[in-house]
């Protein structure tokens, strides 16, 4: 019996710690100029993910790995643009660098 409570606890331990290894990605960026923005959507598949623009920065955190299209919402006059085929991986940030508005 102290066999078994053993192995189930060790069992459980392991299935635990395994999960823990995994992290999510993130997605990270600026758009010039700052004020022509105010919000970056990431969409893949059915997964949309929302984040706020501050001072021209964006960031994205805990982002499952996969790729992504970033959608910048400006403001008038500039107008809206897109990003495609942002890959993310596991435990790493992805910095797209600049996205410049047009206008």
């Amino acid at each position: 019996m102290k066999k078994l409570s053993f192995l189930a606890m060790a069992g459980l331990l392991i299935a635990f710690f395994a999960f823990t290894f995994i992290k999510d990605g993130g997605i990270q960026g600026k758009v010039t100029p700052p004020e022509g923005a105010v919000q970056v959507l990431a969409v893949s598949g059915k997964d949309t993910l929302k984040t706020e623009i501050n001072n021209g920065s964006f960031l994205f955190a805990a982002v499952k790995p996969g790729t992504y299209t970033l959608w910048v919402k400006a403001k008038a006059p500039y107008k809206d643009t897109s990003l495609e085929n942002v890959a993310v991986v596991d435990s790493s940030t992805t910095d797209v660098g600049e996205i410049k508005l047009l206008q």
